[in-house]
C-alpha cells in the first residue's frame, strides 16, 4: 500500500500527477468571494443590478416599457396637483373668468382620474413582470445547479445556504426592478415638487431636502443590517424547516407515532423558530426606533414650514394660492422622499439577496472539465483504481486509502466490507460525482477526468441504495432511467416486468398513469377518484430496478443493495433476474447479503478503506480472512441451533472449516 498523502502535507497531492485540486479534495465548494455576511461589496451589488436588469427586460419588454410611462405619469400627478391647486386658489381669490376656473378645475379632475387609475395599472404589471421574470429566473438558476455535475457542492451547508437565498431571490426577482422603478418614481417626484417649493422658498426647500439625506442613510444601513441577519439566521431557518417537514412525512410520522416523540421535536422546531424570531425581532425594534424618530424630524419640519407660510401670507409674501401649494409640496416632498428611501432600501436589499442568485449563475462546475475531452472508448479491456485516494474535505478522514483494484470487462464484481468500509464512496468515484483527491480511475486506459462527463454517465446503469421515489406516475417512475423511454410504454413496461414490479403498477387504479403520491390531491370527490396510490418499500425497490433494467445495454451496471427491501422470496427472483441481465455484462455489486453475491465471478473485500481480499466464493472462503469470518456468521443463522450451540462450546473455532460446512446449509 502507498504512504499516506496526508501525512506529508499537500506537497505529497501536488506531486501526484493525478491529483487535480477538486473541490472534494478539500476546497470549499461554497466559497466564492462574497463576504462572510453573504453580501457582496457595491460591485457586487452593481453587478446585481445589471443582471436583474438584463433579465427582466429580456422577459418582458414590452410590459417593462408600459410600466414606465405608467411610473412616470404617477409621479408627474403630484406636482401637476400641486401647481392646478395654487392656481385654481389664486384665479378664485383675484376673480378670473368661470371658463379659466372650469379649465383648471377640469385638468385638476383629470389628475385625480391619472392618480386614481394608473398605481392599479402599474400593480397590474408588475404582477405580471413579476411571473415572467420569476420563470426565467429560475429558470436560469436550476440550468446553473444543473452545471454542478458532482456532489461536492451539496456537501457544503454555506453553499446550500448560499442557494436557498439564491432560490428566494429568483421567485421574485422582479422586486428589485420593481425598487428602481420606486426610486425613479419618487426621484421625479421629488425633484418637480422641490423644483416648485424653490420658487416659493429656496431656504425651506433646502431644509426639506436636507432632512432626506439622514433617512437615506439609516435606511440602506438598516436593509444592510436585515440582509446580514438574514444571511445569520439561514442555517437556523433550514433546522426550522427540517422538523417542520417531519410533520408531513409519512415515514417520519411512523416512528415519531409510535416512539413518541411528537412533543420533542415540536420543542426542537419551536426553539428554531424562537431563535430566528428574536433575531428578527431585535431588528424590527432597531427600524422601529430609527424610522419613528426620522418620522418624528419630518414632521417637525414640516410643521415650521407650515408655521413660516402662515406668517409669510398674513405678511402679504405668498398668495393664498402660494400657500396651498406649499402645503401640498411640503407633504408631497416628505412623500417622495419617504418613497425614495424605502425604494432605496428595499432595492438594496433585494439586489443584496439578488447577489447569492448571481453567485450562482457565476459558480464554476465542482469538477474540472477536460478542454478537449477524450470521447467514452466502448469498455472493452476493464476499469481500472489505481492507487486511489479519497478523502470528503481536509476535516474528514480518509474514505480510501490506496485502492488498486481492476474490474474486467464483461465479468460481475462484487463488493464486501463493513459498513464505512468505503463501498458507496467508491461507487460515487466511479459515476464521477467526485474526483480522487490522488490517484486515477482509468476507463480502458482513459482517466475519467479526461472524457466527455455526460458521455460517461450515459454508459452506466445503476441502482442505488438511497434510490429515489418521485412524485410522479408510475411511467415516469421508471422512464426517469431513460427519457427516450417516456413515449414507449412497451419499453417501460419490459423493465417492469424484468423487475417483477408489472403486475403490481398495471393493477393500479390508473394503470401506468396512476400517480405514486397522494400528496397533491385534495378533498373532492372528483380528485379522490384520480388520486394516487402510496407504494411499499419493496414494491419502490422494484421500480427502482426496473429504472436501471431501462439501461440494459450500458457499459457498465452497478447494483448497491438492490434487494435490501424486499423479502427472502422476492430477494431469490430479483436476484435470479439480476443474474440473467447482468450475464456477460460489466457489473458492479454490492450486498450486505454474502448470499446474494457469492456467484459473482470476482467478491472484494473493503476494509479501511484498502482492498484487504479478492477472489471467488470458494477462494475466499477456503482460508481464514474478513470474508470466511462474515460468511460463517451469516450462514450460522441459517443452519440448526444445536449444532451451532455445539461448534460455540468448542474451545477454538476454525473459521475457514466452519464456512465451508455452511455452504451447503445456506
Amino acid at each position: 500500500m502507498s504512504g499516506d498523502p496526508g501525512a506529508t502535507g499537500s506537497s505529497a497531492a501536488a506531486a501526484d500527477p493525478g491529483a487535480t485540486g477538486s473541490p472534494a479534495a478539500g476546497a470549499d465548494p461554497g466559497a466564492t468571494g462574497s463576504s462572510a455576511a453573504g453580501v457582496d461589496p457595491a460591485g457586487g451589488l452593481r453587478r446585481a443590478a445589471v443582471v436583474a436588469g438584463r433579465l427582466t427586460w429580456r422577459a418582458a419588454p414590452l410590459a417593462v416599457s408600459v410600466q414606465v410611462v405608467c411610473m412616470l405619469a404617477v409621479a408627474a400627478v403630484p406636482v401637476a396637483v400641486a401647481w392646478l391647486t395654487k392656481l385654481v386658489v389664486d384665479g378664485l381669490a383675484d376673480g378670473e373668468p368661470l371658463s379659466a376656473l372650469t379649465a383648471l378645475a377640469a385638468a385638476l379632475a383629470g389628475a385625480g382620474v391619472a392618480a386614481a387609475v394608473f398605481p392599479h395599472a402599474g400593480q397590474y404589471l408588475r404582477a405580471e413582470i413579476d411571473r415572467r421574470v420569476a420563470l426565467s429566473a429560475e429558470d436560469g438558476l436550476y440550468r446553473a445547479v444543473e452545471r454542478f455535475t458532482g456532489l461536492a457542492r451539496f456537501d457544503s451547508p454555506e453553499f446550500l445556504d448560499r442557494l436557498r437565498m439564491a432560490m428566494q431571490a429568483a421567485s421574485t426577482p422582479g422586486a428589485a426592478v420593481a425598487g428602481g422603478f420606486g426610486l425613479l418614481r419618487g426621484a421625479v417626484t421629488a425633484v418637480g415638487l422641490v423644483g416648485s417649493l424653490a420658487v416659493i422658498s429656496p431656504v425651506m426647500t433646502g431644509v426639506l431636502v436636507l432632512t432626506g439625506i439622514p433617512m437615506l442613510l439609516m435606511e440602506l444601513y438598516l436593509s444592510r443590517r436585515r440582509a446580514a441577519m438574514m444571511w445569520l439566521i439561514s442555517p437556523t431557518e433550514r433546522r426550522r424547516v427540517f422538523y417542520q417537514g417531519l410533520q408531513e412525512n409519512p415515514q417520519a410520522v411512523k416512528e415519531i407515532r409510535l416512539f413518541g416523540t411528537g412533543g420533542f421535536l415540536r420543542g426542537r422546531m419551536l426553539t428554531e423558530r424562537r431563535t430566528a424570531d428574536a433575531a428578527k425581532r431585535r431588528e424590527d425594534r432597531r427600524e422601529l426606533a430609527v424610522q419613528g424618530g426620522l418620522a418624528l424630524l419630518g414632521a417637525v419640519v414640516a410643521g415650521a414650514g407650515l408655521l413660516w407660510a402662515v406668517a409669510a401670507a398674513r405678511r402679504d409674501a405668498l398668495s393664498i394660492g402660494d400657500v396651498s401649494m406649499f402645503v401640498a409640496a411640503v407633504a408631497g416632498v416628505q412623500g417622495a422622499l419617504a418613497t425614495l428611501v424605502q425604494s432605496a432600501a428595499q432595492t438594496h436589499q433585494h439586489l443584496t439577496m439578488f447577489v447569492h442568485y448571481v453567485t450562482v449563475l457565476r459558480t464554476g462546475s465542482d469538477l474540472p472539465a477536460s478542454p478537449a475531452p477524450t470521447p467514452v472508448p466502448r469498455l472493452r479491456r476493464g476499469i481500472e483504481l489505481r492507487d486511489v485516494w479519497f478523502r470528503y474535505d481536509d476535516g474528514h478522514p480518509w474514505v480510501l486509502r490506496g485502492v488498486n483494484l481492476f474490474l474486467p470487462e464483461g465479468l460481475a464484481v462484487a463488493l464486501v466490507g463493513l459498513n464505512g468500509a468505503g463501498k458507496s464512496t467508491l461507487i460515487k468515484l466511479l459515476c464521477r460525482f467526485y474526483d480522487p483527491t490522488r490517484g486515477a480511475i482509468l476507463w480502458d486506459g482513459v482517466d475519467l477526468r479526461d472524457v466527455d462527463l455526460a458521455e460517461l454517465r450515459t454508459r452506466i446503469g445503476a441502482v442505488f441504495q438511497d434510490y429515489m421515489t418521485y412524485d410522479l406516475s408510475a411511467t415516469e417512475n421508471v422512464a426517469l432511467g431513460d427519457l427516450s423511454a417516456l413515449d414507449d410504454p412497451d419499453r417501460v413496461r419490459a423493465a417492469a416486468r424484468r423487475a417483477g414490479v408489472h403486475e403490481v403498477l398495471d393493477g393500479l387504479p390508473r394503470g401506468y398513469d396512476t400517480q405514486l403520491t397522494r400528496s397533491f390531491f385534495g378533498g373532492s370527490e372528483e380528485e379522490e377518484a384520480q388520486a394516487g396510490v402510496r407504494l411499499s418499500g419493496g414494491q419502490w425497490q422494484r421500480v427502482a430496478l426496473a429504472r436501471a433494467f431501462l439501461r440494459d445495454q450500458r457499459d457498465l451496471m452497478i447494483l448497491d443493495e438492490p434487494s435490501a427491501g424486499l423479502d427472502a422470496e422476492a430477494e431469490h427472483e430479483v436476484h435470479s433476474r439480476l443474474r440473467e441481465h447482468r450475464a456477460g455484462r460489466t457489473s458492479l455489486l454490492i450486498s450486505h447479503r454474502l448470499g446474494a453475491i457469492r456467484d459473482a465471478d470476482r467478491i472484494v473485500v473493503l476494509a479501511d478503506g484498502v482492498v484487504a481480499e479478492q477472489g471467488t466464493h470458494a477462494e475466499l472462503v477456503a482460508k481464514p480472512g474478513t470474508y470466511a469470518r462474515l460468511f460463517a456468521l451469516q450462514a450460522a443463522g441459517y443452519r440448526d441451533d444445536a449444532e451451532v450451540n455445539g461448534r460455540n462450546a468448542k474451545s477454538s473455532v476454525d473459521v475457514s472449516a466452519l464456512a465451508r460446512d455452511c455452504i451447503d446449509a445456506s
